[in-house]
């Protein structure tokens, strides 16, 4: 009789690894590519495992140090170790939930010990502490974990809308603060407008009456010199007159439909230049008196 040979043929592909057996017991691990296998003998190829990075996302309920309910949505980053994807292959039957067990354990021992404020500024050390543990322990079955990232963290509905009443009122005092200290700005500004107005216009006054004062001085000594045997009280009697009937002229000419009842006549010309001369007069021996 001749010797019959009987070999079956496997391919294990890339980003794979092919656990090969014999008789039931694991004998090696095959790298991608032709493989052969003596069924005769035993050989067979049990399976193979993905090598690929894989990703699990875990949804968790905790509560904080300060009692909110928060989910945590969890992304876990893991793939198989390939020189120990025998232990991948026997050792768990559901690595999924493995990880997710531990991920639990985890997330509600140290999250207790944040407040809600802590969790989001410190969701990464919660993401640290999760990856060593899992790193322990997985490790020891073929799976290296990669990257813990902390998608997503999700207080309850009320608490959220707290949250935001609370921001919203500190944001309202701020612009109140704000509003009211630019409000004082304003009226500072305008009380420093007003002030700076009335002291130019009682600047504007002053010079107004001095030019007045100059300009009458001078025609009062022009028309002395001009006019032989006439004395100064007679010229500003003069410009008295000539003036009281200028503002008579301007009332009438006035676009307003007003009445003004003035005295008038002869007298009363005469009495307003006494009034005049009388009170400058009084304020020279007033200046004399003060010296």
């Amino acid at each position: 009789m001749g010797n019959t040979c009987c070999m079956l043929c496997g391919c294990v592909d890339q980003a794979t690894v092919g656990v090969v057996e014999r008789w039931g017991r694991f004998e090696k691990l095959a790298e991608p590519g032709l493989h052969f296998f003596n069924p005769l003998a035993g050989q067979w190829l049990a399976g193979v495992l993905s090598t690929r990075i894989r990703s699990l996302d875990v949804r968790i309920e905790t509560k904080t140090k300060d009692n909110v309910f928060v989910q945590l949505l969890c992304s876990i980053q893991y793939r198989v170790v390939k020189e120990n994807a025998d232990d991948a292959f026997y050792e768990l039957q559901n690595p999924q939930e493995q990880i997710q067990a531990y991920v639990f354990d985890v997330v509600r021992a140290v999250v207790p010990k944040m407040t809600l404020d802590e969790l989001f500024e410190q969701k990464g050390e919660v993401a640290k502490a999760v990856l060593e543990e899992l790193e322990k322990v997985m490790g020891a079955y073929g799976y290296s974990i990669e990257h813990i990232l902390m998608v997503d963290i999700i207080p309850d509905a009320s608490v959220r809308k707290a949250m935001n009443e609370i921001n919203a009122a500190q944001r309202l005092q701020l612009a109140s603060v704000y509003k009211g200290e630019a409000e004082k700005v304003l009226q500072i500004k305008k009380a420093e407008a007003e002030a700076e107005a009335k002291y130019l216009g009682g600047v504007g006054v002053a010079r107004q009456r001095q030019a007045i004062t100059d300009g009458l001085r001078e025609n009062i000594l022009n028309f002395s010199h001009k006019v032989e045997g006439t004395s100064a009280k007679e010229v500003m009697d003069l410009i008295m007159v000539t003036q009281y009937f200028d503002t008579i002229k301007d009332l009438g000419n006035s676009s307003k439909n007003t009445t003004v009842f003035i005295p008038h006549g002869p007298g009363h010309v005469r009495d307003i230049g006494d009034q005049i001369r009388n009170g400058m007069m009084e304020a020279a021996s007033a200046q004399v008196n003060a010296e």
